[in-house]
């Protein structure tokens, strides 16, 4: 349900990289953010705001991630063409941010979202300690098509709405607005210690809305909100129903031009990433594509 809302390049430069677990640090209760690099992150190049890439993880019983080894296709046809009980588990997640250290070595930070035990992704995370590997399927170039987050030339103000499995991209895309630019920004969270500091140039309105506060959803708090005058762009992640009820606000309730709305489903209620991915992908929804990009949307996604 992705919108196209500029230009964006035809081919996805993406490739493998074996990174290191460098530190963790403990957000609030649901998140956890963990600092990959090391010598194998060497031409990684994000393109920032809801940058997405794939990490792939060992099964039980495995010592490492079992990708790959080249053939014809796609990457991601050569992964699916493994025996499904040996490959790679595969989680999308959204890069919160790229450092270049002052030694010349880049740093990679990846949010991820807890749930109880949750899947795999958050079992490896919980567990993670530096000097940990993970491989991840990530960007060569700046200019990517795994970068959703393109408000066109002749925006006049911004719109964004994420939950907590987007707000990494969330908070990456507020740092990369222009000085002064109006926001409006509604962020879905579990509970109060779960909120960041976020840092953006732009003239930003956040607000938290926290479940365990009782706050309204995304979809009620944008529609009961008086919304700046201008031309729009408004980009919206998380749960595949927020998703697309607050898609369907702004385009038939609020008359959004569809070509101004990108709509980024990170995950689905009571599915799996698996599960979803083979859900979406007869309607070539994001995660079904046959391509060399990461699959899915993005950041942190509930696991089943």
């Amino acid at each position: 349900m992705t919108s196209t809302t500029a230009t964006t390049p035809e081919v996805a430069p993406f490739r493998l990289f074996d990174l290191a677990v460098l530190r963790t640090r403990r957000l609030g209760p649901s998140i956890l953010r963990i600092t990959l690099g090391g010598p194998g992150i060497e031409g990684f190049s994000g393109g920032g705001r809801d940058q997405s890439l794939s990490v792939l993880l060992p099964r039980p019983g495995q010592n490492e991630a079992v990708v790959p080894a080249g053939g014809s296709g796609t990457w991601h046809e050569q992964w699916r063409a493994l025996p499904e009980g040996e490959r790679a588990v595969l989680r999308t997640y959204a890069v919160r941010a790229q450092r270049l250290r002052a030694d010349g070595s880049t740093e990679v930070d990846l949010d991820f979202v807890l749930h109880g035990d949750g899947g795999p992704a958050s079992r490896w995370a919980r567990a993670a300690a530096p000097g940990d590997r993970l491989k991840v399927l990530g960007p060569t170039a700046a200019d990517n098509t795994a970068v959703r987050f393109r408000p066109p030339a002749d925006t006049d103000w911004v719109l964004i709405r994420a939950d907590e499995t987007a707000l990494a991209a969330a908070a990456a895309a507020l740092e990369w607005l222009p000085a002064g630019l109006p926001a409006r920004v509604w962020l879905e969270i579990p509970c109060t210690e779960d909120r960041q500091a976020l840092n953006t140039a732009a003239k930003a309105r956040i607000s938290w809305l926290v479940r365990s506060e009782g706050a309204a959803r995304g979809v009620e708090a944008v529609r009961a909100a008086e919304l700046p005058q201008g031309t729009p762009y408004a980009w919206i992640a998380g749960e595949t129903s927020g998703v697309r009820a607050l898609h369907h606000h702004l385009v038939r309730e609020r008359g959004f031009g569809r070509e101004r709305v990108t709509c980024t489903e990170y995950w689905r209620r009571g599915l799996s990433e698996d599960q979803w991915r083979e859900a979406a992908a007869p309607a070539g929804a994001a995660g079904g594509g046959a391509t060399d990009r990461p699959e899915g949307a993005g950041a942190g996604q509930v696991e089943g």
